[in-house]
């Protein structure tokens, strides 16, 4: 049912609508007043025939505005004429019938593929070369599990090999029995996008064998290979218990002493033995007080704007060596980093649990306002022989972090060498324009909460020479994108260090490059005081080579979302690195590998169309490829690398089983098509065309683009679409013609091709999807330029209502889902890359944010549908409670259909019906 936004009160307990008002909106008005004082509009003197402000006016001299047409004038729509082919209008059953029967292949297919890989090599008296741990969804289950499957060392040529799934535990239930997700568990889930339950991630020590999960709202292990036998049949798994209430977070096992796992409870680090069930809390940053405005400190923890916004989902990291002492003991560390959220701003989203009228409560830093404060700690654990703990210490920087450094802003992702010689941090400005990659020997770290006579006994104690080193930097007049790539080698010398990482900045596509950078060593006397200078820990690079080149880029943070596995795979003895990149077409994925010693020759391992993603083998002998295309449905097959070893470049990969067919997956309706053009920007751009199922030569369709347009996002690629894009064929079945298309802003076509954007978000993505239409329409002539819908979730909700404001001509109706109206009122790792702060891109701001613009939307009813989350703690429900407000002042029709029980992304079933029902009922009575 549509809402009218005046009526929330009559679906809604009068306390939400009043928690959202007063609670939750007083606070985001108060900023909006905030920052529309500081942003200072032009004059306003014309008035339109309705008194209405006129947005030419207010928008004159704006830059990039002018690109965009501002007509406020509908085209008036001809009578239907015989040459228009009208969608068959059903009811709102009949058009539920029509979604049920195209998911009723899919169910649980979207999360079928196996995925997160761990090879693991036989002896060679097994008749199996390696076993491969995964996470799967077997047959029949609607839940993920942890499995394995043992691949042959010899295979019949003249049949097809298909790996069994078997499964490592025994008939063991990981999602929660009942009660569901806690509150951190479920906001986790939102930011990786998980959609499936069960075993979702997994922690594995290759030495001993040892499995940690989390499952049931607590933590379990086992073990199976490494120093243990290999399992014939299903186990079951063993509970770790704890003392602590509330849920067990981002649990890791110790790869220095694999007895002692890690975990975070109650924004706090904590150990626990499994050997000895000891369990001892390292941190005592947060208070217990289940209100962030009273207890504003955590350690360990990712913040939500460098987990949403930066891909990091945790923040402490094991030591992977473990220092041995004398009697027998050990000595333990992690890195980790606490952060102060005292000065962020407060924010309060309806809670879940509807009935008991409450509000959850985030810290939530909007463009322009206060970051947390963060700095780097260790915590160090002391054992005895027998693996109990004897104590434990914090440890921290001899001076404020933002002494050291002053640039950094973000620490982006950090951990250890591998050796455990040093800690490294990947650090960016706030602009996120200036990136350093920094050493940290665990030696500068002090005994914190000392008194001042023992402090100083530290600082003198502090060699002159132990200090950080910034061994890369990165600096972008436009943007650096986070990467996780870095992998440093085993140290032969003191004085310095060889890495590989990328760098995209220097030729505008992300390359791979192996740097050797000298550390250069300084002397500080920490105890007499710490002065500041830009080249403080600066470190010459010796040397710099460019391992990968061209107008393509390799792939540096594919899958983060969701994927453990590495980003690249390096084979030191033959002095290789395996990596994945878009070398043949921007349009597919492929494994390639080259030499980083001798850089020269790129050798693609994987077919030619399709896309792969692909985990290759720490013995570097054998790689699985999950890929598809657009006409083959998902396959997973394990390919062998057969060859010289003299000659490791030039190993060709030879198919050697299979792990799952395309047959395993319904191919229904028609794919879509891949088509280009050249843009009037000069680049070529890609679009995806679903034809109509319904064709009728001379008849011209209505027609949806369906939009996401922004940053670090491709649509359009040869890969399979039948179950992620489910709607869009089930469009096409219906008569529609549906374009999809990756405009200027969308990832992986280089840095400018992406920084289009830059400042002015939402002025040029228009232009491309208008431009994509327009071609498509004089291409085929079936499309029926007077029909044309855009609709998209997120970003591309506020590009749908972008296009509505801007290209109402264009556009009949818009649909948006979970929009942003208000850039200022979104976060700053997000906003603040694109836009910078609202002080300093005053106009930008303002002509990106839709809702200081309804007076340009239509005045017709039925072109406007908005739909959003309730619940959302990303894009907030204030972002469609503001345009509206606005839409009513204004005097604009609209239509709204809220999700009172759901966040950002849609997760219940019948919501999730309901939408794509809503939707379609919208399009066959208003296109």
């Amino acid at each position: 049912m549509l809402l009218n936004f005046c009526n929330l009160e009559r679906k809604f307990p009068s306390f939400y609508v009043g928690a959202w008002c007063f609670t939750g909106c007083q606070v985001w008005f108060s900023l909006v007043e905030q920052l529309m004082h500081r942003v200072k509009r032009p004059k306003i003197e014309d008035k339109t025939e309705d008194g209405a402000v006129s947005v030419r006016a207010a928008l004159a001299g704006m830059t990039g505005v002018d690109e965009l047409s501002d007509s406020t004038e509908v085209v008036e729509m001809e009578d239907v004429s015989s040459t228009q082919f009208q969608v068959e209008k059903h009811t709102w059953d009949g058009l539920r019938k029509i979604i049920h029967n195209s998911r009723k292949n899919t169910g649980v297919v979207i999360n079928k593929a196996p995925h997160d890989f761990q090879f693991i090599q036989k002896d060679e008296s097994s008749p199996h070369s390696h076993r491969i741990y995964y996470l799967g969804m077997p047959y029949a289950s609607r839940e993920n599990a942890l499995l394995y499957s043992d691949i042959p060392k010899k295979i019949r040529k003249d049949a097809l090999l298909v790996l069994s799934w078997k499964p490592m535990l025994d008939h063991f239930q990981a999602s929660p029995h009942h009660g569901g997700f806690s509150r951190e568990e479920e906001l986790l889930r939102e930011r990786k996008r998980l959609g499936v339950s069960g075993i979702t991630s997994y922690d594995y020590h290759r030495p001993s064998g040892l499995f940690l999960f989390q499952a049931n709202s607590s933590l379990y292990y086992c073990r199976d290979g490494g120093n243990s036998s290999f399992i014939t049949s299903p186990m079951n798994p063993t509970e770790i218990t704890s003392q602590n209430s509330g849920t067990r977070m981002d649990p890791k096992i110790c790869p220095g002493d694999p007895s002692f796992i890690g975990f975070i409870n109650n924004n706090d680090i904590w150990v626990t033995s499994i050997e000895t069930g000891e369990e001892k809390r390292l941190t005592f940053c947060h208070k217990g007080i289940d209100n962030p405005k009273e207890d504003p400190k955590s350690a360990g923890v990712a913040t939500f704007v460098t987990q949403e916004e930066f891909d990091r989902f945790t923040g402490y990291w094991w030591c992977p060596a473990a220092c041995e002492e004398a009697d027998g003991g050990k000595t333990l560390q992690i890195l980790y980093e606490e952060v102060d959220e005292s000065e962020v701003e407060i924010i309060h989203v309806p809670s879940p649990a509807l009935e008991e009228r409450k509000t959850d409560v985030y810290r939530y830093p909007h463009a322009g306002s206060k970051n947390p404060d963060i700095t780097l700690k260790i915590a160090e654990i002391r054992t005895d022989s027998q693996g109990r703990i004897v104590s434990t210490q914090e440890k921290e920087l001899p001076v404020p972090f933002t002494s050291l450094f002053p640039r950094a802003e973000y620490i982006t992702r950090a951990g250890w060498t591998k050796d455990g010689r040093y800690a490294w941090a990947v650090m960016m400005d706030r602009r996120q324009q200036n990136l350093q990659l920094v050493l940290l020997p665990p030696e500068l770290f002090i005994p914190a909460h000392q008194d001042e006579a023992k402090r100083r006994e530290s600082l003198e104690a502090l060699g002159d020479s132990v200090h950080p080193f910034i061994i890369y930097q990165e600096t972008s007049d436009i943007w650096i994108n986070v990467h996780d790539i870095f992998h440093p080698f085993i140290q032969t010398s003191d004085d310095e260090i060889t890495f590989i990482t990328v760098n995209e900045s220097k030729t505008g596509f992300c390359h791979l490059y192996k740097i050797t950078s000298v550390l250069q060593r300084g002397s500080y006397h920490w105890a007499k005081g710490f002065t500041h200078s830009e080249d403080d820990f600066k470190c010459p690079v010796k040397e710099e080579v460019m391992v990968t080149s061209g107008e393509w880029e390799v792939l540096a943070n594919h899958g983060a979302k969701r994927s453990s596995s590495p980003q690249i795979w390096v084979d030191e003895a033959a002095k290789l690195v395996y990596f994945q990149g878009t070398k043949d077409s921007p349009l597919e994925h492929h494994l390639y590998v080259v030499s980083y010693d001798s850089p020269g020759e790129i050798v693609r391992l994987t077919k030619p169309g399709f896309s792969h993603s692909c985990s290759v083998s720490q013995t570097f002998d054998m790689f699985i490829s999950h890929y598809s295309s657009l006409t083959t449905a998902p396959c997973v097959h394990i390919y062998k690398l057969n060859g010289s070893d003299s000659d490791p470049l030039h190993k060709e990969p030879q198919f050697w089983a299979s792990m799952m067919e395309s047959s395993a997956f319904p191919l229904d309706g028609t794919p879509p098509e891949i088509f280009s053009f050249t843009g009037k920007s000069g680049f070529e751009l890609y679009g995806m065309l679903y034809k109509p199922e319904k064709l009728v030569p001379g008849r011209k369709h209505p027609t949806v683009v369906f939009v996401y347009g922004g940053p670090q996002v491709q649509l359009v690629n040869n890969s399979y679409k039948g179950v992620k894009y489910l709607r869009l064929s089930t469009l096409a079945s219906l008569g529609y013609v549906v374009l999809v298309i990756d405009g200027r802003g969308s990832c992986q076509r280089g840095l400018k091709f992406e920084g289009a954007v830059k400042d002015r978000m939402g002025q040029v993505e228009i232009e491309d999807q208008v431009e994509g239409l327009h071609y498509i329409a004089d291409k085929y002539k079936f499309v029926d330029l007077s029909r044309v819908a855009i609709h998209g979730w997120s970003y591309g909700g506020f590009l749908s209502l972008m296009g509505l404001i801007h290209k109402p001509d264009v556009f009949k109706v818009a649909i948006a889902g979970a929009p942003v109206t208000l850039w200022m009122a979104y976060d700053t790792g997000y906003t603040e890359r694109y836009l910078d702060t609202p002080e300093k891109n005053q106009r930008g701001y303002e002509a990106c944010s839709v809702a200081l613009h309804v007076d340009k939307l239509p005045n017709e009813p039925n072109r406007l549908l908005i739909l959003h989350g309730f619940l959302d703690e990303n894009v907030h429900f204030f972002h469609t409670n503001f345009l509206v407000s606005q839409l009513i002042r204004a005097g604009k029709p609209y239509s709204l259909q809220v999700y009172p029980n759901e966040r950002h992304s849609i997760r219940c079933p019948e919501s999730g019906e309901h939408y794509e029902i809503t939707l379609l009922h919208f399009l066959q009575q208003n296109l």
